[in-house]
């Protein structure tokens, strides 16, 4: 395959093929760097060489009634982690204090649970709207699961800038992963933000035991929903949850995902996240050919790189921190 011809395609309106994707995918290892040369190419086109970098605050942590397979806050996991209610106001804006300290331009507000009671969201909304008066600059995400009506409509009346909430798999896959919400809970959720003036995040987990097919599938259906920011995880399975001990991935075929998630939603922010260190490895400094974003800091329930280890890794590679105010399409270099 002519990975740069398919690039410039793709710049000039293509839509990859099924059988160009699984090309991608399928690639040699040898021709790993040729895909990532002509994959920055389009990364490039739309955003130089800056990254955006994001940080999670994990506002409740287990008591969630979902049976998600990967999730070590499920009813289901045996996982031991730290399980507390909803963090008041005073913790959340340390949070934003440390994310600020960090160069993070997006602020993750994250709660686990089904969706959030409204007592639950009124202390987000009280959050955001106090982040907001002192980091005029900062994008604040909310990712706390299932909407119900109107609640987006008050999120966005707070200041929230974008609302996360991962498709994680294909809708072919879906129920092998949970059967405590459907996938069309998920599209909806990302419908009602989008309906509510909010940017919208979505992105998936990768190396849950789905096909080829399915993660093609994860990319199209990403563009299909117009998601401004797509967050590509990679599994880190948490011993106790239904999916512990599945390591199926390798740091190469971690690149191609990326790749792939590049050439089908071009122009939109992609992020490497959660198991990025586990997975990626060494060559994780690679996937910001392909990607524009990561995660700074620790994770829901397992540990990120130390915060200088990513400040380094981007000095040396010369990437430029994005802290440029949300905006709804990048812009083209």
């Amino acid at each position: 395959m002519n990975y740069q011809r398919l690039a410039t395609q793709v710049l000039e309106g293509h839509v990859l093929t099924d059988e160009e994707s699984l090309a991608i995918l399928n690639s040699p290892d040898e021709d790993l760097l040729l895909l990532l040369h002509a994959t920055y190419s389009i990364r490039s086109h739309y955003f130089g060489n800056k990254v955006k970098l994001n940080m999670i605050i994990n506002t409740k942590s287990g008591l969630c009634p979902e049976n998600c397979g990967y999730c070590a806050q499920s009813i289901i996991s045996k996982a031991p982690v730290e399980k507390y209610a909803m963090m008041k106001s005073e913790e959340i804006l340390e949070g934003a204090e440390r994310a600020a300290a960090n160069k993070a331009g997006t602020y993750c507000i994250v709660a686990s649970g089904r969706g959030p009671r409204d007592s639950e969201l009124d202390i987000v909304i009280d959050s955001v709207k106090q982040i907001k008066e002192k980091h005029k600059g900062m994008t604040v995400c909310a990712c706390l699961g299932i909407l119900k009506p109107g609640q987006a409509t008050r999120l966005k009346e707070a200041g929230v800038d974008r609302y996360n909430h991962n498709l994680n798999t294909s809708a072919e896959h879906h129920e092998s992963i949970t059967t405590s919400h459907t996938y069309d809970d998920r599209v909806n959720t990302v419908g009602l933000a989008k309906d509510a003036g909010i940017s919208p995040c979505s992105g998936v987990i990768v190396g849950m035991r789905e096909t080829k097919q399915d993660i093609i599938s994860m990319a199209r259906s990403l563009r299909e929903l117009d998601a401004d920011s797509i967050p590509v995880n990679f599994l880190h399975a948490v011993d106790g949850t239904p999916l512990e001990g599945t390591s199926e991935l390798d740091p190469r075929y971690c690149i191609k995902v990326l790749c792939l998630f590049r050439y089908i939603n071009p122009s939109k922010e992609i992020r490497i996240s959660g198991g990025r260190e586990v997975n990626l490895r060494s060559l994780q400094p690679l996937g910001l050919y392909a990607a524009n974003s990561i995660f700074i800091g620790d994770y829901l329930t397992t540990a990120g790189q130390e915060n200088d280890q990513d400040q380094k890794m981007l000095e040396d590679m010369g990437f430029v921190v994005d802290l440029e105010p949300l905006r709804k399409e990048p812009i083209t270099i």
